[in-house]
């Protein structure tokens, strides 16, 4: 079956997979203690299942249980969710997205010099 992207899930679907990402490997009873608001125990089941059929998760067996885990790693899935916000709020514009972010108050000198390598690192590397 074709994988879904993250961004096409429900909001259910997507609160799993946060504390799948966030956890590593989960039963459906630990998502369930951990959802915000979370739904019935068979409810959090089915949606593993549908998650799974997704290609989203895979499991394991542990003994009578099932363990979920994420198919594609966090680093990647991080990069996806990133690039629908970029493209749905900011018109998939990376500068625009740099500006509201150094439009925070919470940033500090640290925090402004550290942005500032970064920047100066890509320049370098040429991308």
């Amino acid at each position: 079956m074709r994988k879904q992207r993250l961004a096409d899930l429900s909001r259910r679907e997507r609160q799993i997979m946060e504390v799948v990402y966030r956890d590593g490997r989960v039963t459906a009873a630990e998502v369930l203690e951990r959802m915000p608001d979370p739904p019935s125990y068979s409810a959090v089941r089915a949606l593993l299942r549908i998650l799974e059929s997704k290609g989203h998760l895979r499991h394991e067996d542990d003994g009578t249980r099932y363990l979920y885990l994420p198919t594609l790693p966090k680093q990647s899935a991080r990069k996806s969710a990133l690039q629908n916000v970029v493209d749905t709020f900011f018109e998939g514009s990376t500068e625009k997205v740099v500006a509201a972010l150094l439009d925070r108050d919470n940033l500090s000198e640290e925090d402004l010099a550290r942005l500032s390598a970064l920047i100066e690192q890509t320049r370098k590397e040429g991308r």
